[in-house]
């Protein structure tokens, strides 16, 4: 890569770093409160983490026609839109409270999923015009944007879920959308790589998908993702209410969301190196080690420090298993296969994401805390054993293998 080439790369990059901190700070709201107005709004027990499991089916249905959407108009355009959905979407779960309509809540945060969607391929976007060992850290960095996202989410949910007088949790909601907003003019100031030879002649559309999808490092790739986000999304979802169910306060479940959320994005300052100097793979297989981990101190009480360190271990578990995912799924595929691959990826992981916190709410509420963190240890052992197979293997692949 050349210095003009690795400057641009670099430039972007941090455009996408401040517009992490923004669209990803809205997630820790929905999750922080989502449960509880649930809790408010819904008269059955069973559905008080639908709107938490709403936000993330939106997420996964809005992953492929986000990819589209991209490819037809551009990473920038696609990433504005974006910013709308993210509008709508704290203005509609506010109103939803407002008018104490548990149906127009889960409405308001099914449509943040759809921002979540662009949000979550910033990550991506990052290794566009990347090339070499700033590639592979590019995730990362982006990925620290999240760091200053989970000190933003949680604060607003303390400092404006009693702004409106009468409705609790109405005003988090509308500073929800007030992120969005924000982010307009930083996504405004993103540019597109410059085409290369192929991109200016004939358009090469690469491999068939499920030719991508048949490749064993790319099936490695996404399952690893699958387990890491699916667990790390089965347990938070469920942990605020566990929390508030066993004594502790509304606060006490914001801080310990924000704990958890500041050990999802803080190991990035590091992930980048530990995978140029360890491999991608054996970085994934600690970040599973140690959501299993979190799970070991999840059983051993129900204190906040318990919830606290597991809360923390399943971030940090999470951030190097997901990144760590993310840059094995890069070396599967060539440029123009990026799309497609890299989309199939997101919904692969975020179908699984959805239809683990669909479950973790119904298993909380019939078999409690305890069950939850149980079923870890064989999700994690399931993958590991492969993953700890594939890091052994000293000979580089490309991506078409």
């Amino acid at each position: 890569m050349t210095p003009d080439n690795q400057a641009f790369a670099r430039r972007n990059i941090y455009v996408l770093t401040a517009a992490q901190a923004l669209g990803a700070a809205s997630p820790p709201i929905i999750i922080s409160l989502g449960g509880l107005v649930g809790q408010q709004l819904s008269s059955d027990p069973a559905l008080v983490t639908l709107p938490v499991s709403l936000f993330n089916l939106g997420l996964a249905v809005g992953t492929l026609p986000a990819a589209f959407v991209m490819r037809q108009i551009g990473r920038r355009n696609g990433y504005l839109l974006g910013t709308g959905f993210g509008m709508a979407a704290g203005l509609v779960a506010a109103w939803g409270i407002f008018a104490a309509s548990f149906v127009i809540f889960c409405i308001g945060t099914f449509i943040a999923g759809f921002y979540a969607a662009y949000v979550q391929s910033y990550r991506f976007a990052a290794t566009d015009a990347a090339t070499g060992e700033l590639k592979a850290k590019a995730i990362s960095w982006v990925m620290i944007g999240g760091l200053i996202a989970a000190i933003i989410g949680p604060q607003l949910v303390i400092w404006t879920r009693d702004a409106v007088p009468g409705t609790p949790y109405v005003g988090s909601f509308l500073s929800q959308a007030a992120l969005a907003l924000m982010a307009v003019p930083v996504l405004l100031l993103l540019r597109k790589p410059k085409a290369t030879a192929t991109a200016k002649g004939r358009e090469d559309t690469g491999r068939p998908l499920i030719q991508i999808l048949l490749m064993r490092r790319y099936m490695l790739a996404v399952a690893a993702g699958v387990v890491s986000y699916g667990l790390m999304v089965f347990v938070m979802t469920a942990a605020p209410i566990a929390m508030v169910g066993h004594g502790h306060s509304v606060d006490h479940a914001a801080l310990g969301i924000q704990w958890h959320v500041l050990a999802m994005f803080a190991p990035s300052f590091v992930t980048g190196h530990l995978m140029a100097r360890f491999g991608k793979e054996r970085v994934t297989a600690l970040g599973l080690l140690l959501i299993a981990v979190s799970a070991i101190f999840a059983l051993a009480g129900l204190q906040l420090v318990h919830f606290y360190v597991s809360l923390i271990l399943l971030g940090v578990g999470w951030n190097f298993g997901f990144i760590g995912a993310t840059a094995m799924v890069t070396d599967c595929h060539t440029d123009a296969e990026r799309g497609k691959a890299q989309g199939a990826n997101d919904f692969l992981i975020f179908g699984t994401v959805a239809a683990a916190s669909f479950f973790a709410g119904a298993l909380l509420h019939a078999s409690g805390w305890q069950t939850i963190n149980w079923m870890i240890f064989p999700a994690v052992a399931l993958i590991l054993v492969p993953l700890l197979w594939q890091s052994a293997r000293t000979v580089p692949a490309t991506p078409a293998e």
